[in-house]
């Protein structure tokens, strides 16, 4: 998908054909169907907007990777990838939040890890540790981690990532997106300055998250 196309293309298989069948409800003069059909596709377009945003220049900040709201921010030792004590920032993506994911720093895909499991709720503890979910390593040039994770939820169950191992990202990037929102984690290594605070509505590719010395 290129940044600036205002639709994610994942929504396609569900736009196209509930616009051909507006099209086909007005032929054949079904005005009931008709009305059903248009607000169907008109949710299906909102869904799955890609609205344009204003990253921020600076690169010592790290963006939010989604829409939504922030769930929680607590201490946190991460011992799987970056292996050292972080502020975990859980961002709870509504279903009618912007569904799309960004890269929250510029730098190299260090890791890319897949890991199949349950879907309970997204804003619930245990769906950070056993739902399904795709985790990312950004690496700076400096050398400094940033990971963050897709966690499907109830409702989404299918997480898109776009980039692969070894690829370059700029800030506020396009990533990928969870289908009908979810949640995502953000890990901030010690020595960060964490900027968001519990209920902050946040913006994809805008919003700060953490101010980096």
């Amino acid at each position: 998908m290129t940044k600036n196309f205002p639709i994610a293309i994942e929504g396609l298989p569900f736009i196209i054909p509930l616009m051909l069948a507006t099209l086909v409800s007005v032929w054949v003069a079904w005005p009931y169907i008709f009305a059903l059909l248009l607000l169907l596709t008109l949710f299906a377009i909102y869904f799955f907007r890609n609205p344009r945003r204003e990253i921020p220049i600076s690169d010592s900040v790290v963006v939010s990777p989604a829409d939504g709201r922030v769930l929680q921010v607590d201490k946190l030792g991460e011992g799987q990838f970056l292996k050292k004590e972080t502020t975990r920032i859980s961002i709870f993506m509504s279903l009618f939040d912007v569904h799309i994911n960004r890269a929250p720093i510029s730098g190299v895909l260090a890791e890319k890890r897949y890991n199949p499991g349950k879907f309970h709720l997204a804003n619930t503890d245990k769906s950070s540790i056993e739902n399904e979910q795709n985790a990312m390593v950004i690496r700076r040039k400096d050398g400094l981690d940033i990971l963050f994770v897709q966690i499907a939820g109830w409702i989404a169950r299918r997480i898109v990532c776009y980039p692969d191992k070894g690829d370059l990202l700029e800030k506020g990037q396009v990533l990928g997106m969870i289908r009908f929102g979810s949640r995502l984690d953000v890990y901030l290594p010690e020595g960060i300055e964490t900027v968001a605070k519990p209920g902050d509505r946040v913006r994809g590719g805008e919003s700060i998250l953490g101010k980096i010395p």
